[in-house]
């Protein structure tokens, strides 16, 4: 029998209509590309409003390379690494000017030509910013898609391509949107609330660490 991909994506997709980053990068390929830099190693609850707080000051390369990297930081602030980060955002909104007429690029390969943007990135900027075929693999999509027996894989470059070969690409844009969210409130790393899960009875629940419930 299939595996019931398509019915487990479109159930989540139901429960989770909006990708967490919506709000704040309006698919803007470059909003995404920035926010998506500043999210590595950082929670939501966290990034999203140091996002704000850039994208009213900054919201295209010509204007971010006209802030210091310490009034970056400050806007950015408390993110991880957000030194580091701030420094990347101005150098490779240079490179957006000085390269590519201040246009995102719309392509994997060209994406990962920048220093700092690896395919996590560059997936979602293709996907939720170019509104192109993509799938971006984090630590959900890629703890999600194993706990649920439909891929078997060691690493979040091995589940992209075992993702990438065996669902439907209809359904690639949706893939990080609803899993992101379902791994956020349901199926986290350890207390899985697989009681309220809407897909539990579809999902083999592979070393699962689901959470005890009080009687």
């Amino acid at each position: 029998m299939a595996f019931p991909i398509e019915k487990i994506l479109m159930v989540l997709d139901k429960t989770y209509p909006d990708h967490p980053m919506d709000d704040v990068t309006e698919n803007n390929p470059y909003k995404v590309l920035m926010g998506c830099l500043l999210s590595l190693r950082t929670k939501d609850d966290v990034t999203i409003p140091a996002c704000k707080r850039l994208f009213a000051q900054a919201d295209t390369p010509e204007k971010m390379v006209q802030l210091s990297a310490k009034a970056i930081q400050d806007l950015v602030f408390p993110v991880g690494f957000f030194r580091t980060k701030s420094e990347t955002l101005l150098a490779i909104s240079q490179q957006l000017i000085d390269h590519y007429d201040s246009t995102v690029p719309d392509t994997i390969d060209e994406l990962l030509k920048f220093k700092g943007v690896g395919r996590k990135t560059a997936n979602l900027v293709v996907g939720l910013g170019h509104q192109k075929p993509a799938i971006c693999v984090d630590i959900h999509v890629h703890r999600i898609s194993n706990r649920l027996g439909y891929i078997q894989t060691k690493t979040p470059d091995e589940t992209e391509d075992a993702l990438r070969a065996k669902v439907p690409i209809a359904l690639w844009p949706i893939l990080n949107r609803v899993m992101v969210r379902h791994g956020q409130e349901i199926c986290k790393p350890i207390g899985a609330r697989c009681d309220v899960c809407p897909i539990a009875t579809e999902c083999l629940k592979i070393d699962v660490k689901a959470r005890k419930i009080k009687k």
